[in-house]
């Protein structure tokens, strides 16, 4: 798709034009346009190509001006200081520049779509098989839904990965006790709903615990389980698939509650590579990647030490021929780079996974499975942290499970619907209610830069003050009334008028949608989209104020403000929806 050049990208080519012809041995420096409180842009790279040619910049900065091709796009340029551009675009440039987003035919408001995409595969919302869902699956869950989001919006082809913790030491107690005790998981699925699922499955596993830590001969079968899981047995592999596809009706259903698509072929856990354990092992030893010591296959690193100053391996496979995390992520790498083509590989996980990571993606490239052609990144993510500013626990210490996290926000969004608006019926307010809490918990977490702690603070969350889902909902939802009670005016460009202060601020700012989309997407960075739809909601606000739309003076200049005001809506609501955020039409 041809995209809608925005006045920056058109603005930047008529300088760069202009300072080639000035000084030719420049002809592919960047002017370095940026937005400006001093006028619509300012263009500051003059300075340096003069220092570079021994020219005077104020000179320079004249012959520019000189070769600049104003036309209908720049009002006014003016040398300022010494030697940037001040540049003023005219009217009818904001104007129309918003009327061919308005009318992008494919209705993606001018934003580009890639033509030679690459492959991502993304990991992101790993929730662990028998565990309820906690605070710190949130972040995961959120960032990495909205990554995807903005991935796919821009072109490229994404491939979503849930690794879930399905395998390991704990199923060999689980398991064993099903067997012995084969009614507690007796219905099929889609009898129960996802709390059900979560309780049957909670009440086993403590049940079990307690029979493993209290009976050795119990640990001693279940121990024995575990070896004939790993071996494939069929009867212990189809009670182990009990316990995922109960575990899936509960993560369903709090994936649900959190307004995110989880599509089932997408869930790839640890056990979907086990089958290529052995063979990771071997081709990291045979290539001497990994080194045996003290029977364990261990890859070293040399700025990897411990307290002790020893160095401290990645430790790929156990002495007692276990397997750990890292034979695991090595063998997904290998999945994900030679069977799924991906040119790129990101891992929405913890912080404080980081190190784990680091030498995970070391010993790809040593290996050859990683090279100049794949980029492997973990987007690390800080902590949810409490009011108190310390993680995010209950009154008793305990971590917050994630379904009372989420109903709570919800209650507290029900809350402020009902009270705002008295003509919503009980079903619209908890529809509304839902659609505003979730928002307001994903919209808190994507506006912190995802590599920072932030404080989880409801009250502030669900305000229609500052910062707040609930603030953008709310002019999104007022802009819907204003074009409900225009009668027979419709949104109309009128290039010819000219434009307000307020007005031009909220025109400039909607126009720069298509290049805050695409720095977002290519930084893996949901808080730049969340600064500028915040920004666009406050200059909506103040153009709200101060510009009469229904009742401005004459016909044309109804057309025109509501014309402003729907680009507004309309970026709004593609702006959150990137965010994995509903946009209601009545609050």
């Amino acid at each position: 798709m041809a995209s809608v050049t925005s006045l920056t990208a058109s603005v930047h080519q008529r300088l760069a034009n202009a300072l080639s012809a000035a000084l030719p041995e420049a002809a592919a420096a960047d002017p370095l346009l940026r937005r400006s409180d001093r006028a619509d842009f300012q263009a500051n790279g003059i300075l340096a190509l003069a220092k570079k040619a021994k020219a005077n910049p104020r000179e320079l900065a004249a012959q520019v001006v000189e070769r600049v091709v104003t036309g209908d796009l720049i009002r006014d340029i003016e040398v300022s200081g010494p030697g940037f551009l001040n540049i003023t675009v005219t009217d009818r440039a904001i104007t129309e520049n918003l009327a061919a987003r308005a009318t992008d035919p494919a209705g993606r408001l001018g934003v580009p779509h890639a033509d030679h995409p690459g492959t991502t595969v993304i990991d992101y919302a790993q929730p662990n098989v028998a565990k309820e869902m906690h605070v710190g699956h949130l972040r995961s869950a959120v960032i990495g839904d909205s990554v995807v989001q903005l991935l796919e919006f821009t072109g490229e082809n994404v491939v979503r990965r849930h690794h879930i913790g399905d395998w390991g030491t704990q199923f060999g107690m689980l398991i064993q006790y099903l067997d012995e005790h084969p009614h507690e998981l007796d219905h099929k699925a889609g009898e129960v709903s996802g709390e059900e699922a979560m309780s049957n499955l909670d009440r086993l596993y403590k049940a079990a615990r307690r029979k493993f830590d209290s009976d050795e001969e119990f640990k001693t079968r279940a121990r024995r389980r575990v070896v004939d899981l790993q071996a494939g047995d069929p009867r212990t592999l189809q009670m182990w698939q009990k316990f995922v596809d109960e575990s899936k009706i509960y993560f369903f259903s709090v994936f649900e509650k959190l307004d995110m698509e989880i599509r089932d072929a997408d869930i790839v856990g640890e056990s979907g590579y086990n089958d290529m354990l052995a063979e990771t092992c071997r081709l990291l030893e045979e290539s001497g990647v990994a080194v045996r010591s003290e029977g364990a296959l261990c890859v070293f690193f040399d700025d990897v030490l411990g307290p002790d100053g020893n160095p401290v391996p990645l430790i790929v496979q156990k002495s007692d021929g276990g397997y750990g995390y890292a034979a695991t992520d090595l063998s997904a790498i290998r999945d994900r780079v030679f069977n799924q083509k991906a040119d790129t590989l990101l891992y929405v996980v913890d912080a404080r996974q980081s190190l784990h990571f680091k030498m995970v993606f070391e010993t790809a490239r040593r290996a050859g499975w990683l090279n100049e052609g794949v980029k492997a990144q973990q987007l690390a993510f800080g902590t949810v942290l409490g009011k108190d500013g310390k993680p995010f626990k209950t009154r008793e210490g305990e971590t917050v499970r994630l379904v009372d996290l989420l109903d709570e926000a919800i209650d507290r969004a029900s809350a402020v619907v009902r009270e705002k608006a008295l003509d919503l019926s009980e079903e619209e307010i908890a529809e509304r209610g839902a659609q505003v809490g979730i928002g307001a918990v994903k919209y808190a977490d994507l506006s912190t830069s995802a590599s920072r702690d932030y404080k989880f603070d409801l009250d502030q969350m669900v305000s229609l003050n500052g910062d707040t889902s609930v603030y953008l909902q709310y002019a999104y939802a007022r802009i819907q009334s204003i074009l409900r009670k225009a009668g027979g005016a419709a949104p109309a460009a009128h290039p010819e008028l000219e434009l307000s202060q307020a007005e031009r601020a909220l025109g400039l700012h909607a126009d720069r949608f298509a290049e805050t989309v695409a720095e977002a997407a290519a930084e893996y960075a949901p808080h730049k989209l969340t600064a500028y739809l915040y920004q666009l909601a406050s200059l909506f606000t103040t153009f709200y104020d101060k510009c009469p739309v229904l009742k401005a003076e004459t016909p044309e200049q109804v057309e025109n403000r509501l014309f402003l005001s729907d680009v507004t809506a309309r970026t709004l609501h593609q702006g959150m929806a990137l965010l994995g955020i509903r946009t209601p039409e009545r609050l």
